[in-house]
């Protein structure tokens, strides 16, 4: 069986999970509070304005988990573009919760595994006798 950044993966997958939640808690939340704040003049488009914040950030984690898969392989290039993608998707993702900041601390972990992540080299062969 290949070696593979497991801990990368797995930091990146719950954060990116942190993420999603963050994303559906904001949506669900602001969205149910925009539509009771009709009744209050000047803030009939709150709701409207955290369900767009909320369907980002889903979309934000959504794009975190596939670099968080990506990054479950033995290819060094694959995971070098899945920790590169993780960590840039978890930043902007600090825009609109970052996964209740502890996704992005985690995501933010994961990725630097995952760029500092090298296969361990296979034993050169023994020289001919």
């Amino acid at each position: 069986m290949a070696e593979k950044p497991t801990a990368a993966f797995i930091l990146s997958l719950i954060g990116a999970i942190l993420i999603i939640l963050d994303g559906l808690w904001v949506a669900i939340a602001f969205s149910i509070l925009g539509g009771i704040s009709f009744m209050l003049p000047g803030l009939e488009l709150l709701g409207g304005l955290f369900l767009i914040i909320g369907v980002v950030a889903i979309v934000l984690g959504v794009l975190t988990l596939v670099g968080a898969f990506m990054m479950n392989t033995s290819n060094k290039n694959k995971v070098k573009t899945g920790a590169i993608l993780v960590l840039i998707f978890s930043i902007i993702s600090l825009i609109v919760g970052g996964g209740f900041i502890i996704g992005f601390i985690l995501c933010l972990v994961g990725s630097i595994l995952g760029l500092t992540w090298k296969p361990t080299e296979a034993p050169p062969p023994p020289p001919p006798s």
